[in-house]
């Protein structure tokens, strides 16, 4: 808890159960209040190991893809009467360590929604990212900046922590079940006025870490353009 704000970690599992453990061990217990998993049908022994784990463990009975399972854990975490969420990947890709900083960003009051940012102060291709990744992310970032009227380092991060006022507002059942979740979710905070800070996180890229790939890459890209254009400055005049 962080001034009497209840703290809920989501993770968003899918075939996790590798990364989960490490995952975990390196998130600080002493500001999280309680850590939900989401297993979306994942066929190996993810499920087990959060519960081995001690987490709250919620299982898609069939696979509703990355949106759908962001879904139900903002869902459950509210229910669990969460103040500030926080989104982080179980596939050990990003920091755990980070959770409190991030938390303790939202909850000063400075800012509704708080993003890690692979890009901000660091080489994220020193980190594993590929390159065609890296010069994909700084085109659409570039892009959505200037449509969005933004100065963000990047908006395709899966590292988020969100009050609690920003997952009750945005409609987000009405968005996709597919990896374009994330940026729709983020251009509908910037659309509502919400206000966006980010931190600097360190990344890894390797076997077990989840991505996409470069077919769903291109589409994803073309889901990002669309939705700025339609979260645009000038659309929201």
């Amino acid at each position: 808890m962080i001034d009497g704000k209840k703290i809920v970690v989501v993770l968003p599992a899918y075939q996790a159960g590798k990364t989960l453990e490490r995952t975990v061990a390196e998130i600080p217990r002493s500001v999280v209040d309680e850590i939900l998993l989401v297993d979306d049908a994942s066929k190996d022994d993810t499920a087990e190991v959060g519960r081995r784990l001690g987490l709250k463990v919620f299982v898609h009975e069939r696979n509703l893809g990355y949106g759908g399972n962001q879904k139900t854990c903002y869902r459950e975490a509210l229910k669990l009467g969460a103040d500030i969420v926080v989104m982080l990947h179980p596939d050990y890709q990003y920091s755990p360590r980070l959770v409190g900083a991030m938390a303790h960003m939202v909850a000063s009051g400075h800012y509704d929604v708080v993003l890690g940012s692979r890009i901000l102060a660091q080489s994220a291709i020193a980190g594993g990212m590929p390159v065609y990744k890296y010069i994909a992310n700084r085109f659409l970032t570039l892009a959505q900046n200037v449509l969005m009227g933004q100065k963000l380092s990047e908006y395709h991060t899966g590292y988020r922590a969100f009050s609690r006022e920003v997952l009750e507002k945005l409609p987000l059942d009405k968005n996709s079940n597919d990896f374009i979740f994330d940026n729709e979710m983020l251009c509908e905070a910037i659309s509502a006025g919400f206000r966006i800070g980010e931190i600097s996180c360190p990344t890894r890229y390797f076997p077990e870490a989840s991505s996409i790939n470069f077919s769903r890459s291109v589409i994803y890209g073309l889901g990002v353009l669309k939705c700025a254009i339609l979260n645009s400055r000038w659309n929201r005049r």
